[in-house]
């Protein structure tokens, strides 16, 4: 029923369930799981998980807080795992200036050279932007990219959102658009088509009401395509089709 865009399952935070969390996902309706790499351990482990689970797919990547670590040699290495079957993208990668773990200037080289990445093996991008949603458009317009991507648990405003649907790109949207504030992400959600939007976990953060502040899971999917139907005037069994169609089409499952 549901296709999950974007899932961190090689988390400290599943030790002690996953193989049994993992194992109930078929019987509870998680049909497809995007298992999205943080760096390049988590890039390895997420690989293991998408050859052990029929139904995972992974990417592989380097997210803005972990760049500071990246080099030339380790990036190779990283680069070499892109042939494995069930890598379906490369991410979560982009720009995070909220709170700046690695210096603005790595984290923009590093950005640009996994997008160039990206574009070598044409698989799509998975997007992480934090207090910098000007500048990751800026960059990403800069490139003629193949296969597009998702901007992952999208933050900025509606206008944005369709500037980035023009170029072919998906919006993600996750637990935040049930929450009581969450006025712009709805915003967002009125305005977009149905077609550009995928949906998404983040396991196990950002869990949706009314499990917030709670680990987060995949199966929590039907509460934020629930808040999806409502905001939009259809069923969830129409938001579940037409988001689970999309995440095929972008990530070629």
């Amino acid at each position: 029923m549901f296709f999950e865009s974007h899932a961190h399952y090689d988390d400290e935070a599943f030790n002690e369930d996953r193989e049994d969390l993992l194992s109930s996902f078929p019987n509870e309706g998680i049909d497809y799981v995007i298992q999205t790499a943080a760096d390049i351990a988590s890039s390895k482990a997420g690989l293991k998980l998408a050859k052990e689970y029929d139904f995972i797919y992974c990417s592989l990547g380097v997210h803005p807080h972990e760049v500071k670590e990246l080099n030339e040699d380790n990036f190779n290495v990283l680069k070499k795992l892109s042939k494995e079957d069930k890598v379906v993208a490369i991410g979560e990668i982009g720009l995070d200036y909220y709170y700046d773990n690695s210096p603005r200037d790595l984290q923009r080289y590093w950005f640009e050279k996994q997008i160039e990445w990206a574009i070598e093996e044409n698989l799509p991008i998975i997007v992480h932007s934090r207090e910098a949603s000007q500048e990751t458009f800026e960059i990403i317009k800069k490139y003629d990219f193949p296969k597009k991507g998702v901007i992952h648990c999208y933050s900025g405003s509606a206008q944005m959102a369709e500037e980035y649907i023009k170029m072919g790109f998906y919006i993600g949207i996750g637990g935040t658009v049930t929450f009581k504030n969450a006025k712009k992400v709805v915003e967002v959600v009125e305005k977009i088509p149905i077609s550009s939007i995928l949906i998404e976990t983040d396991s196990p953060y950002l869990s949706p009401e009314p499990y917030r502040g709670r680990r987060n899971d995949s199966r929590n999917l039907k509460y934020i395509a629930e808040k999806i139907a409502q905001i939009k005037g259809l069923d969830l069994d129409t938001v579940a089709r037409i988001t689970k169609e999309n995440g095929i089409k972008l990530f070629e499952i």
